[in-house]
């Protein structure tokens, strides 16, 4: 293998890595043969971003602000980076800092952002397509929101939600706020063991594309839906009473649980509204919170 760093430019790449809502989860019972369950997935990226720095380094490291309790040979950056390198012939000799702003086992998808930035990064450095199938092949590997961050902002996902169908013009600008309560978390892993004790059917998926080909924005907050939240609620309790919470407030046009949790989000009528929402949730209730918009685009790199 050649070495990355006489490809790469001597300055640092910084790739803004953003969080997702989910407007829409349906998950089904049928699985594909890889053993995951289908699924139909709507996603929008969000205001609130981890960061992720890639500097050429003499091998690969991968850093975490404030520091992971975990190896960081188990960090979705590490893997995207590794898989990359072997696929391509390269060594992913790079320093990789990642400055953490997406709670974790929140269903925001920061680790699969983070990964996607990785592997925007090193395509940008390697002279590489990010849309080759290759690396395309690698996203859904590391996991299934990761090529969605890969190429859209809005967009509709299915297969195992890692297959990208739709993109649709983004709602950029809407008004959304993020409220976590204080729990462990839930991983996808459990919340899909939940789900097959006693799956509840998905909401229907067509009047939400629909609003979202008409860039119905008003139309949207009706047809929000996951049929995943049920079991984030049996794991965590405390999900659902956020959820409960976040529809009761003034200004609140939907709410719902994102992913598989433990985070919930709710769009608003205004940036004020969201605001007020998220720090009543910090003052109020002691819960994680921020007020965001949605994005008009993914992620963004910037070459230092």
């Amino acid at each position: 293998m050649s070495t990355s760093a006489s490809d790469a430019s001597k300055g640092a790449l910084v790739v803004t890595a953003p969080a997702k809502v989910n407007l829409y989860l349906g998950v089904h019972t049928q699985r594909d043969d890889r053993g995951y369950h289908r699924v139909d997935s709507v996603m929008a990226a969000t205001s609130l971003a981890d960061v992720v720095t890639l500097a050429p380094a003499e091998r690969l490291t991968v850093h975490t602000v404030p520091e992971a309790d975990f190896p960081m040979e188990h960090n979705t950056a590490y893997r995207a980076a590794c898989a990359l390198g072997e696929a391509f012939g390269r060594e992913p000799s790079f320093e990789i800092v990642i400055e953490k702003h997406i709670p974790l086992r929140a269903g925001l998808g920061g680790p699969s952002s983070d990964a996607a930035a990785t592997l925007m990064g090193l395509c940008h450095a390697w002279g590489i397509n990010p849309r080759d199938e290759r690396v395309d092949a690698i996203a859904r590997s590391i996991g299934a929101d990761v090529p969605f961050f890969l190429y859209g902002a809005l967009a509709y996902c299915d297969g195992a939600g890692d297959r990208l169908r739709e993109a649709f013009e983004p709602l950029a600008g809407a008004p959304v706020v993020l409220v976590k309560p204080v729990c462990a978390g839930v991983t996808a892993r459990e919340a899909y063991e939940v789900f097959d004790q006693d799956p509840p059917a998905a909401a229907p998926l067509e009047p939400l594309l629909e609003a979202l080909r008409a860039h119905d924005a008003a139309e949207v907050p009706a047809r929000i839906a996951n049929n995943l939240a049920p079991a984030a609620c049996a794991i965590a309790p405390e999900i659902a009473g956020v959820v409960s919470w976040l529809r009761g407030q003034d200004g609140v046009l939907a709410a719902q649980v994102t992913g598989s949790g433990a985070c919930s989000f709710a769009l608003c009528e205004s940036m004020g509204a969201a605001e007020r929402i998220a720090r009543d949730a910090d003052s109020k209730c002691g819960w994680w919170s921020c007020a965001a918009t949605m994005e008009k685009s993914g992620l963004s790199l910037q070459v230092c």
